[in-house]
């Protein structure tokens, strides 16, 4: 049960942990609005949030986590820099296993400081490892921010590339659309679609939420994006040498470095990871044997676009992630109406924690 005594115990020592090491403790309403989290994840959020309608305040969701509404807190306090930590429960659908909890505890740690990125990143996830000690746990880590560079260096159209950014979360959908640019086969609806001199001829009564005008941009894009040439095959190559790596970070950096002469792009994400292998080594961290993941983060929420790491059951495989964090700038630069703060944080469940003990 979320609310048993052992795992609110465990919740608040966590959560202590970390106010010791100068956090502020904060906390946050389990009714939130809605349409927040609609805008930043779209339609999609349904699937894994429990939504409410309120006669006053419109539609409204139980917290499926923290960081959202946190990030809002701190941008309206405009303090810099700033640290947080705070425990409460989480609220989350389960659509196919029913084993998984819908609600649980969740203790964390949220690092706003813009001074030195990779010091922090290093920070946070030393905190969440020293709090798990002697716990039997393995890390894994990432960093969605050398995909992301990796995208925005193709030799492509804008379009394409923000098409790709937008579903980096999506592994299925990125791949197949990462296919499609590289010359796959179109659907054929769609090609015949693109092929009609008046695509609405004999389409009937206009029905639906969207106005015709915004149908026709869409068939202009396409048309635009059927004249692009193929994404080369020696960048489609590299792109899946990246989301294939998976070794320790060492072996990985070399395997990086070695990408970057032939994509340039990433050199500068290399970089950050390069310095931030360096700030976890000097917190303390074992990086000649920490984990690195081409792909990792990639099914989590989607506001993670830098380093990402996760904490599993060595002895478990069959549990979800004990910790997980990451950097989320981007999301501060969206809730902040355009002002950006570097962020990065990380959060532990105490049931899981006491479950492996």
């Amino acid at each position: 049960m979320p609310n048993s005594p052992q795992i609110l115990a465990e919740a608040y020592r966590l959560r202590d942990l970390f106010v010791a090491h100068g956090a502020q403790v904060i906390e946050a309403d389990v009714l939130q609005s809605a349409e927040t989290l609609l805008d930043l994840y779209g339609e999609d959020i349904r699937a894994r949030a429990y939504l409410t309608s309120d006669p006053l305040r419109g539609e409204m969701v139980l917290r499926p986590d923290f960081t959202v509404p946190v990030v809002q807190m701190h941008m309206q306090s405009h303090a810099d820099p700033a640290r947080y930590a705070y425990a409460g429960k989480v609220f989350r659908k389960q659509e196919n296993d029913e084993t998984r909890a819908n609600e649980y505890m969740q203790v964390g740690y949220e690092v706003f400081d813009g001074k030195n990125p990779v010091a922090t990143d290093a920070e946070v996830f030393a905190m969440i490892a020293e709090a798990l000690t002697g716990l039997p746990v393995r890390a894994a880590t990432g960093d969605i921010g050398i995909l992301t560079a990796a995208v925005n260096g193709l030799r492509t159209s804008d379009a394409r590339k923000a098409a790709l950014l937008r579903h980096i979360w999506r592994p299925g959908r990125f791949k197949s659309l990462l296919k499609r640019y590289a010359g796959g086969k179109v659907p054929a609806t769609r090609t015949a679609l693109l092929a009609a001199a008046d695509p609405f001829a004999d389409a009937g009564p206009d029905i639906g939420m969207r106005r015709r005008s915004e149908v026709e941009a869409r068939i202009a894009a396409l048309r635009a994006d059927a004249l692009e040439p193929p994404i080369s095959t020696d960048e489609v190559m590299l792109i899946d040498a990246i989301l294939d790596l998976r070794e320790t970070t060492p072996n990985v950096l070399s395997h990086l470095r070695d990408i970057a002469v032939d994509m340039p792009a990433i050199s500068s994400a290399v970089a950050r990871m390069e310095a931030r292998t360096g700030a976890l080594d000097a917190r303390g961290v074992d990086v000649d044997n920490l984990d690195f993941e081409g792909s990792y983060g990639r099914s989590s929420l989607e506001y993670y676009d830098g380093f990402v790491f996760g904490f599993y059951a060595t002895q478990r495989p069959d549990l979800p992630p004990v910790a997980t964090g990451g950097r989320y700038d981007a999301l501060t630069a969206r809730l902040g109406e355009g002002r950006a703060v570097p962020a990065v944080g990380g959060v532990i469940r105490p049931d899981l924690a006491l479950e492996i003990k």
